[in-house]
């Protein structure tokens, strides 16, 4: 199948947009990378290695801002808001570090890794339990999206 887009501007415009939508930004990815995968025109697991890479660093950010700016959380342009930001905090005192698994989950993820950065959670733990939260994720979406995918994917499963 022909691709829509040349290879470098797929493989951009996914990482720009799986960054964006981990941010505080709202956005989301999901419906670019399905519709990269459907045209079946680039390899999907460079397509999901790209995604996942773009939204792990999108959380990174966030787990810097909460770190490096927590002292500025009571002012109005600080990106979480009190309530949020107080929410993720219990989630971390009851679940622990294991929270971070689910840093994908929309409305919930963002303020959790902006937390844990404020929490001081290590950062090398914190990638490690995003980026795999967060591959897991997009991998599901592969093999719901593309065909090869889905049979190494799910194929362990079924048969």
């Amino acid at each position: 199948m022909t691709a829509l887009f040349p290879l470098d501007a797929a493989l951009a415009g996914l990482f720009a947009s799986a960054f964006i939508a981990a941010t505080l930004f709202p956005a989301s990815s999901e419906a670019l990378l399905a519709a990269l995968l459907l045209q079946d025109a680039h390899n999907p697991w460079l397509l999901w290695g790209v995604a996942t890479l773009g939204n792990g660093l999108g959380s990174v950010v966030n787990w810097m801002l909460g770190a490096w700016l927590i002292r500025f959380a009571d002012r109005r342009w600080f990106p979480v808001s009190p309530q949020a930001l107080a929410r993720a905090q219990e989630r971390f005192a009851r679940y622990g570090v294991w929270s971070l698994l689910f840093a994908w989950v929309p409305l919930i993820g963002d303020p959790l890794t902006v937390a844990a950065g404020a929490l001081r959670v290590r950062l090398w733990l914190f990638c490690v339990l995003v980026f795999f939260g967060k591959g897991a994720r997009y991998a599901i979406i592969a093999g719901l999206f593309h065909p090869d995918v889905s049979s190494g994917l799910f194929g362990a499963f079924w048969y």
